[in-house]
């Protein structure tokens, strides 16, 4: 491994936060409030987890969605299992205003994540923000740049970063296990229309519309539209955000190259001709420093196997399979005997959060971690939609 390498992986690990200091004590009884901004599938999803946390002396306090009827659900929900009354609003920023809320867990839509994520932290709440950290480069720059400002505590949800099998993976590739890493090969399929939804519930007068654009355009109510945001452009910058973010997420991981220097995409709308604006097959070439190319590609038109394979000049790693090879080297350093990948013993991603809330601890993912993918993203989102080739100037951290 490098020296940068080495230096990357350094500020990536689990030292204090640069403003350190424990916090105040959250209530009387010591319990940490939290406020779930995003009141549907996801946020149910993380309302569940952290019932599985009860241990860690926190409750949910305050609740946020511009879909009435999903706030008055989950409402109700909290209510019976915390035995509390949580505030509700359409309007986040009326909740980051609130007292009783420690910190936010962000599970809106993709185009949201940024903004909310710098308010959030300029509010002075610690944030669990789910990925994408950013679907428009300058809006993810706002927000890294507020947190690294602040002395909030941030985790991004690429929950991948506590999965034990790739946590034991990852602490070999920064050994440098496979030598010089040249090619790394990433693709997930499925054969469905995936995130096409019945809307035919959704009412105008149940919907915040203003809110939920977040002035991004001025466009009428569209019940479609709010219900499968995630084929959309305004709402999403495609696969690259929805899917590719989990999984190039693992290079800077691994190999301690936070950003790419250049990519290209080619992609479309292949099969599911249904109206939707982000594609349906996508491929992308991103290369990173150190000469290493890597591929991620994905399609909702067949299902077949799935694939993440890193090749280094001692060997392969096959991050599906869990096993360190030899194969396809012909050096003499070439690993001789097949390495099984021992999984670490680790927390979930949401209570490394809420522990780290506590302790000021870096998480695993950080913000610069959310940033890195978030940069590969909207890189490889402006390659397919220029039809160039996109390179990053990662001193002034701009698209050039």
């Amino acid at each position: 491994m490098t020296s940068s390498r080495r230096s990357f992986m350094g500020v990536a690990g689990a030292a204090p936060l640069a403003a350190g200091a424990a916090r105040d004590r959250f209530s009387a009884n010591d319990r940490m409030g939290i406020g779930i901004i995003g009141a549907g599938g996801r946020g149910r999803y993380h309302l569940a987890d952290l019932l599985k946390l009860k241990q860690e002396n926190c409750a949910v306090t305050g609740l946020c969605d511009v879909h009435r009827p999903s706030l008055d659900s989950v409402s109700k929900k909290v209510s019976a299992d915390y035995g509390l009354e949580a505030r509700k609003t359409t309007n986040y920023r009326e909740l980051l205003s609130w007292k009783e809320v420690d910190a936010v867990i962000i599970s809106s839509p993709d185009f949201t994540h940024s903004e909310m994520l710098a308010e959030a932290v300029k509010a002075g709440k610690d944030v669990y923000c789910e990925k994408p950290m950013g679907t428009v480069l300058e809006d993810a720059r706002r927000a890294f740049f507020a947190v690294k400002q602040s002395d909030r505590v941030v985790q991004i949800g690429t929950q991948r970063r506590s999965d034990p099998g790739l946590m034991g993976a990852a602490k070999l590739m920064q050994q440098g296990v496979l030598g010089a890493v040249t090619r790394v090969d990433m693709e997930v399929h499925f054969q469905e229309a995936r995130w096409r939804r019945d809307y035919s519930g959704i009412r105008k007068e149940d919907v915040d519309w203003p809110r939920f654009l977040m002035g991004r355009s001025d466009r009428p109510f569209d019940a479609r539209r709010f219900r499968e945001w995630q084929l959309f452009r305004d709402y999403t910058n495609g696969l690259p955000g929805l899917w590719m973010s989990h999984y190039i997420d693992l290079v800077p991981w691994f190999l301690g190259s936070p950003y790419p220097n250049s990519a290209v995409a080619q992609a479309g709308v292949y099969l599911w001709k249904d109206g939707r604006e982000t594609e349906d097959v996508f491929q992308a070439l991103l290369e990173y420093p150190h000469d290493c190319l890597v591929r991620w590609a994905m399609s909702l038109t067949n299902a077949s196997p799935g694939r993440n394979d890193w090749y280094g000049t001692r060997g392969m790693l096959n991050a599906e399979t869990m096993t360190v090879s030899g194969a396809g080297s012909k050096q003499k350093d070439r690993i001789e005997k097949d390495i099984a990948i021992q999984k670490e013993t680790t927390d979930s991603h949401m209570e490394n959060f809420l522990r780290c809330v506590r302790t000021r601890q870096q998480p695993r993912a950080g913000i610069q971690a959310g940033f890195s993918h978030a940069v590969a993203g909207c890189m490889a989102a402006e390659a397919l939609r220029t039809g160039r080739c996109v390179r990053f100037d990662s001193e002034r951290l701009e698209m050039v």
